[in-house]
């Protein structure tokens, strides 16, 4: 680029600067940067196109066009040519714009006499804020030159509104950060909180956009690239990773690091009047775009990790650090795009809930979040845009719903529903010590989930009978590392010490699908969830099960000792296991070691092809566990991590209740116990009706045995069983409205 030409782009940005330190109101500005960038650009158009909500753009501020449209001119998303870019986040440069494919004429605003037309979308960061057109009377497509001017304008104006510079009386925008958002996303883990934000990753502000000295400024980005080299060689050098696939993934976030392309796209951008930290900015705004635009996931992971380069960039340069100053506040609530299992727990018991705009429901994140007993909601897209720290928030993850700086009507309805919760704990809290017994003298056993020490107060407080399952593949994911036989040793031996008198069933490493770990192998698979994974993988690697069965008999201390393999799909995968536990006490034996007083080996039942294994083999397993969760996924086909799919079938449909009842049959015949263990389990009108068909012992997470027991012991199961049978035989698709009819003429409130 020549020099004169990096004179101008400089000059432009000066002007834009000296604009913005001028005393204005919003409107004001946005008015005088039309002016400025027709007259910069020598077009007769200049506009500014805003979104007031994310559908609609509003003609905002112009040079040109007709005054009066000014917050008359609307449209809607991918509407004309401004409504264009603002869906696709793409440039259009047309000399002849009338004829351009979903051009549409706004006669308010008198453009019908300007042929060429150059649109630019406003976007910080990926998020979308606008669009930025200039237009002309002469049929002309605009040069690199200028489109590169109107892009710096428009990035100029996304962080001017980050700033807030726009707002004040009569401004086009509000001022930002201020108003209450609701997120609607998904549910990860059940439950309410009210708190305040509290980042993961606080954002970096842009506060100097203009760079005087290009040397000084290329100088300031050289030193900082050389400490981010420095920094991402240490980290790598500390990974301690052999496996070759992840050294492959972290040498090419080191290439980003040292990348030359990059390098010379920020030095040219400070060459034509961009400060470092922006010349940086802007790069990553545009890489961000691109990756909402790809579906390659090898490819959205590379334009992340470049993504989070720019971002320890920006840091070093700024010097903001994770570290703001500011103090976690009593009540946090945690956002994040997304966070690792080790990173979750580092938080631990401090957190109110957590909010995720990526994630999903089998996640680290999300399974790490259950073992804490906190609301959890994902998908909640572009909240670390929207969110400052200290925010008020209001989690609702039963509903997958947050609410953030919300008024006080919604924090009112929000604290009853709230209260109202705190006083049906209350009650439950009067028979947390009753045996569950129905109205028809049936015996309920209610047992919790768990997978953390920190869950093992809760063994008591719940009113639980024991652990129903113990998932020990947590140790496992939150490490950088293959944990040693003598700490998982160590680990389960306090599980059960705390447990005292109550039994714990621990399930073998339930690896695979969706939780893989971060020192092994990744396997790419087309389908993960009906891939290698648990029971498979330990009987393909039996080193690692072999170890951990050590660890469990060596935690026993001569205890009883309850063992569960998970993901058994056939007999001989249940023999093969047990046969590997048979070795494993032979073997503590020859070396003097004491063996389980008492020893239960069962599985999980998540599969329907285990529902018609051989009679042998439910003779001999000593229990079943169905995983609900599981079981479901694969009985209709629905993908439990697919959104448009996991929601449309019901546990309380009539093929999987018939189903159920069939396993309880297969049971009851060889006198095998069997249990549900699952997310439904913890549901009332679940809980209920998987009782009423023969299932006499659930395991929840902790929070729901209360409300579970509450129901259970008002009524009774023969009745329920007339119930749902009375709409299998008139042809119902699902139990449930007959089975809630039942439970509200009967005094039960529809919100068990």
């Amino acid at each position: 680029m020549t020099n004169g030409l990096e004179s101008e782009s400089r000059k432009l940005l000066g002007r834009l600067r000296d604009l913005m330190a001028e005393e204005a109101e919003g409107q004001e500005r946005l008015d005088k940067i039309t002016h400025l960038t027709a007259d910069s650009m020598g077009t007769e158009v200049c506009s500014i196109y805003l979104f007031r909500d994310n559908d609609t753009l509003e003609l905002c501020a112009t040079q040109g066009l007709n005054a009066e449209a000014v917050h008359e001119t609307r449209m809607k998303l991918g509407e004309g040519l401004v409504g264009r870019v603002a869906r696709t986040g793409n440039t259009v440069n047309s000399a002849d714009a009338p004829s351009e494919p979903g051009f549409r004429y706004m006669p308010e605003t008198g453009e019908e006499i300007y042929s060429s037309f150059l649109g630019i979308p406003i976007q910080r960061l990926g998020e979308k804020l606008g669009v930025l057109v200039v237009q002309s009377k002469t049929a002309r497509e605009f040069s690199e030159d200028e489109v590169y001017a109107l892009e710096v304008v428009a990035m100029v104006l996304a962080e001017m509104a980050e700033l807030g510079a726009f707002v004040g009386e009569g401004a086009a925008l509000k001022a930002r950060h201020t108003q209450a958002v609701l997120f609607r996303g998904g549910t990860g883990q059940e439950g309410s909180a009210m708190g305040h934000v509290w980042l993961h990753e606080p954002r970096v502000v842009v506060t100097n956009m203009v760079g005087d000295d290009p040397d000084t400024e290329r100088a300031r980005l050289r030193d900082a690239v050389d400490e981010l080299r420095v920094s991402v060689d240490q980290m790598l050098a500390g990974a301690k990773i052999t496996d070759n696939d992840q050294v492959q993934v972290l040498e090419a976030y080191r290439m980003f690091a040292n990348s030359k392309g990059w390098m010379r796209r920020m030095e040219e951008d400070i060459g034509r009047g961009l400060s470092a930290e922006a010349a940086v900015e802007k790069e990553q705004s545009q890489a961000r775009s691109r990756m909402m635009q790809v579906t390659d996931g090898y490819l959205r992971e590379r334009l992340h990790d470049l993504d989070d380069l720019s971002n320890r960039l920006l840091r070093i340069l700024t010097g903001q650090g994770r570290e703001t100053g500011s103090e976690m506040p009593a009540d946090p609530i945690l956002i994040a795009r997304n966070i690792g299992p080790g990173e979750l727990l580092e938080y631990g018991n401090s957190l109110k809930g957590v909010v995720l705009e990526e994630g999903s429901v089998g996640s680290h994140a999300a399974i790490v979040a259950r073992a804490l007993a906190i609301p959890l909601v994902i998908h909640a897209d572009r909240i670390t845009n929207e969110a400052l720290n200290g925010d008020q928030i209001l989690v609702d993850g039963d509903q997958g719903v947050v609410h953030l700086r919300p008024d006080e009507t919604v924090v009112a309805a929000f604290s009853d529903k709230m209260a109202m919760q705190a006083k049906a704990q209350e009650r439950y809290a009067s028979i947390r010590d009753v045996e569950c017994v129905t109205a028809d003298g049936q015996r309920i056993n209610l047992m919790m989930n768990a997978g953390l020490m920190a869950d093992l107060p809760s063994l008591e407080s719940s009113g639980a009978e024991g652990v129903g399952l113990f998932r020990t593949e947590l140790q496992f994911l939150v490490r950088n590392q293959m944990p040693k036989r003598t700490e998982l040793a160590s680990l389960y031996a306090r599980v059960l010490d705390a447990a005292g008198d109550k039994r714990v069933i621990f399930r073998t490493l339930d690896i695979g699908s969706d939780k893989v770990l971060p020192y092994m192998k990744p396997q790419e698979e087309p389908n993960p969830a009906l891939g290698w994974r648990a029971i498979r993988v330990a009987l393909d690697r039996p080193g690692v099960m072999r170890m951990q069965l050590q660890a469990l008999i060596r935690a026993a201390k001569g205890r009883p000792l309850t063992v569960m393999f998970p993901f058994i799909a056939q007999y001989e995968e249940f023999a093969a296991a047990r046969a590997e536990m048979d070795k494993a006490i032979a073997r503590e034996k020859r070396l003097g070691n004491p063996i389980p007083s008492k020893l239960e080996v069962g599985t999980m039942l998540e599969t329907p092809s285990l529902a018609y294994a051989s009679i042998r083999f439910f003779e001999e397993v000593e229990f079943l566990s169905i995983g609900g969760n599981d079981l479901k996924q694969f009985f209709f086909a629905a993908d439990r991590e697919n959104e448009r799919v996991r929601r449309r079938y019901d546990t309380l449909n009539v093929s999987f209740l018939s189903f159920l009842e069939w396993i309880v049959m297969r049971c009851e015949a060889t006198n095998t116990p069997l249990s549900f263990c699952g997310e439904d389990a913890g549901r009332p009108i679940e809980a209920i009706c998987l009782a009423a068909m023969g299932i006499r012992t659930l395991s929840m997470r902790p929070a729901s045995i209360g409300p579970v027991k509450s129901l259970l012991m008002r009524y009774s199961l023969q009745e329920i069983k007339q119930v749902i049978d009375q709409a299998r035989a008139s042809g119902e698709q699902s139990v449930r409205h007959a089975v809630m009819e039942y439970l509200r003429e009967n005094g039960t409130s529809l919100s068990v």
